[in-house]
């Protein structure tokens, strides 16, 4: 491992291991022996503000090196604690493949976009499985800053570069957030987002020139073209990509209707009301909601 690599992979080992709220570890433990895991991820909003309320978000990475043509498998769950109700979205999907996705081998442009943002390993089965989460979200850096290094300007501070790289991401998926979340991701990450660019672009071989705040990744143009194609054929896949998992899920996501409305509302600010073929038919009932949000964001649009 390289000196740049190994730094890297050092504060990444550290950010992993931020604490988290007792009921949580218990509820990812209860999953990973349920689903007999080798490690447990717990990413998103609660990750960073500590609620237990709305909907906590898993990854449950398994053993084996098989994997369904479509991943992850998306489901429901939820725990009794204290008088309350804990919900969570849990993506399942083998470590190798997770692992894979975050090298930026694989056509999948989630892994690695999702986890170069804060995430805690809150179980893992043993040293082993601990090592290879650490090095697949290093992985996961290494990969989202070189693209990073490709979109963005030539010289820049790293929040550019960031904003370069979620922008393109975001835009390459179907999401129901607003524009500019890449703005919302880095403002309420600064701590995560602060010096991991230079740490991150120097273990995947870009060594930048640093002035204060300026960085200038050295960034020959053959090599900004090769990332830019790689990256084009990933954009090109991304919905396509997306709308075959939301397929999948459907079929597999108890209280996905539930889990919609609420998301679609926290982001956007538009009410989904709740009917029983909704209930029943999330998929079915998806294209009129979709319709009902487009309306919804062209009204916020028209002065």
């Amino acid at each position: 491992m390289t000196g740049g690599a190994a730094a890297l992979a050092d504060r990444i080992a550290a950010r992993l291991s931020v604490p988290v709220d007792p009921a949580v570890a218990t509820f990812a433990r209860a999953l990973a022996d349920a689903a007999g895991a080798r490690a447990v991820l717990f990413y998103g909003s609660n990750l960073r503000t500590g609620s237990l309320e709305g909907v906590l978000d898993f990854y449950i990475l398994r053993g084996g090196a098989q994997e369904s043509a479509i991943w992850p498998t998306v489901s429901y769950h939820e725990r009794a604690h204290e008088g309350i109700t804990l919900r969570a979205k849990v993506a399942t999907m083998t470590l190798a493949t997770f692992a894979r996705a975050a090298s930026g081998e694989l056509t999948d442009t989630t892994i690695w976009a999702r986890f170069v943002q804060p995430s805690a390993l809150i179980w893992a089965e043993d040293d082993a499985a601990r090592a290879e989460v650490i090095a697949a979200i290093a992985a996961a850096a290494t990969t989202a800053a070189r693209l990073a290094a490709a979109l963005g300007p030539v010289s820049g501070t790293a929040e550019d570069y960031w904003r370069a790289l979620f922008r393109a991401t975001y835009e390459a998926e179907f999401r129901v957030e607003k524009g500019g979340r890449e703005n919302d991701i880095l403002s309420v990450n600064a701590d995560h987002f602060a010096g991991l660019l230079p740490l991150a672009l120097k273990a995947g071989g870009i060594d930048p020139d640093v002035d204060g705040a300026i960085l200038t990744p050295r960034l020959p143009p053959v090599e900004r073209a090769r990332i830019l194609a790689w990256w084009k054929r990933r954009r090109r896949m991304g919905k396509p990509l997306n709308l075959l998992r939301l397929v999948k899920a459907s079929t597999t996501f108890e209280g996905a209707a539930r889990y919609a409305a609420w998301k679609i509302e926290r982001h956007t600010g538009m009410p989904v009301k709740l009917t029983p073929f909704r209930e029943r038919f999330p998929l079915l009932a998806a294209p009129q909601v979709l319709w009902d949000l487009s309306q919804h964001k062209r009204r916020q649009r028209t002065p």
